[in-house]
């Protein structure tokens, strides 16, 4: 048979039948998705539509503040709930200048509370960016592991800021205000076909409206299907650790993650 027939005879076979169909086990991609002549299967393009449609909404989606807020107070949390130069979903995603700074109200309030909490290692910023059920879902666990670990190696941390509409930046100016030593944001990710709830961890050492992208490490896809929040607390917990011992961030901080001793005896 040549290669046309060859080409021609696959369509029909069944994709359970397929070798490579077994490494769909591995992976959420959509791979081994077959055809039907030259198209694709039905089901493959209702699912492709499906996803589609999730993934917008998710970055439509309200954000539970309220809900994020109870959940971390009863964990034991002081609370502080601020705002950016954003009011509304629309303006969020055609200004993201906007989402990238406190509003006039809360740059008062910052610099006011930051002389009553003196200076601290580390002030965490929780967000929903663009998919707000990744912060309700998965930031409450993750900030209290972390919290866990880094009071457990003599950390002092700022009450949890919660600040809806924000940007990666606006870590920048809270932690320059503050006079903190690191600052860490964790929002919503852009989503992804089949993944609209994935968290994002961003964090900075001596953070001031100078830094850049490359001044700052990231963790991503945080959720039970990728990095869960336990594990993303761990690497966290060893970046900032080693961001203060070496006295930097960003390209220049490597995870090294196997040396840091760390122990969930901490939680």
């Amino acid at each position: 048979m040549d290669n046309t027939a060859k080409a021609v005879a696959s369509p029909t076979l069944d994709p359970g039948q397929e070798p490579w169909v077994g490494l769909r086990r591995f992976t959420a991609a959509r791979i081994a998705l077959g055809r039907t002549g030259g198209s694709q299967r039905m089901t493959t393009v209702l699912d492709f539509r499906l996803s589609h449609a999730r993934a917008r909404d998710a970055v439509m989606a309200p954000f539970d503040i309220d809900g994020v807020r109870t959940r971390l107070e009863h964990a034991g949390f002081a609370i502080q709930r601020i705002a950016t130069g954003v009011a509304d979903k629309k303006t969020y995603l055609v200004r993201p200048d906007l989402g990238r700074q406190l509003d006039v109200s809360s740059r008062t309030q910052i610099t006011s509370l930051a002389s009553d909490w003196g200076q601290r290692d580390l002030v965490i910023i929780i967000s929903d960016g663009l998919a707000a059920q990744a912060a309700e879902r998965h930031a409450e666990e993750t900030v209290t592991r972390l919290a866990g670990l880094l009071v457990g190696a003599g950390w002092t941390l700022y009450p949890i800021l919660l600040a809806p509409f924000g940007r990666v930046k606006l870590q920048d100016e809270v932690g320059e205000l503050l006079g903190a030593r690191h600052s860490l944001i964790l929002l919503g990710e852009r989503p992804g076909l089949g993944m609209p709830d994935s968290l994002g961890a961003y964090l900075t050492h001596r953070p001031c409206a100078a830094c850049t992208d490359a001044n700052r490490n990231c963790v991503s896809n945080i959720r039970p299907e990728g990095l869960p929040p336990a594990e993303a607390a761990r690497k966290i917990a060893h970046l900032l650790i080693e961001s203060a011992r070496l006295g930097l961030s960003g390209v220049a901080l490597k995870d090294t993650q196997a040396a840091n001793g760390l122990s969930d005896q901490a939680l």
